[in-house]
């Protein structure tokens, strides 16, 4: 198999180290090659983070060049907006409709972009956009984006039966939070 590519964009403080770090699991468990990438960027809360997961067969570096990315994966649209130029021809977003202004934002030197999913959508990228923020808050916890997320993702993954994402979830989720992160990958998968 040749090598698939996915981003985790996010803002700091949102879970995407989780994310990454379940995705990568259950990805090795498939039997794939697997190479997960370190946080890039400001991972303290409101500063743009990016991890990369890369599988295959044989994955030798764990960076994503830009228009290489089989998937994108964002908890906020400003940062799947921002992302765009690392997206393949074909390639799919999966994205959470929250807006969380960056700091030029919240300093009044900027606005926040107006009708970003409507451009999104008119470049004509696949793009798979829902109210994660509201899902998680209905699974338990605004902190369960990572899994509504995940969930979401599920659904591009046919290859993976629903008992390796448990089984992920199970590994790498602790204890006291697993079943509200699995009520998050459910709500997720199933809006």
């Amino acid at each position: 198999m040749k090598t698939r590519n996915i981003m985790i964009v996010g803002v700091g403080g949102q879970g995407s180290v989780l994310a990454s770090k379940l995705l990568g699991h259950l990805l090795i468990t498939q039997g794939y090659d697997v190479k997960v990438s370190e946080v890039h960027g400001m991972s303290q809360r409101g500063g743009s983070v990016v991890t990369y997961v890369r599988y295959g067969d044989k994955v030798y570096s764990p960076i994503i060049d830009k228009g290489q990315a089989d998937a994108i994966v964002s908890f906020e649209l400003l940062e799947a907006a921002r992302n765009l130029s690392y997206l393949k021809p074909g390639g799919q977003i999966v994205t959470s409709t929250q807006e969380i202004d960056p700091m030029p934002v919240l300093t009044g030197a900027m606005n926040y972009p107006e009708g970003l999913l409507p451009k999104i959508q008119a470049l004509g990228v696949k793009i798979d956009a829902l109210d994660c923020l509201s899902l998680a808050q209905q699974a338990g916890s605004s902190k369960a984006v990572n899994l509504v997320l995940l969930g979401r993702l599920s659904h591009y993954f046919d290859d993976i039966p629903p008992e390796a994402w448990n089984e992920a979830i199970e590994s790498c989720v602790p204890p006291k939070f697993l079943a509200l992160n699995r009520k998050a990958f459910e709500l997720g998968k199933n809006a």
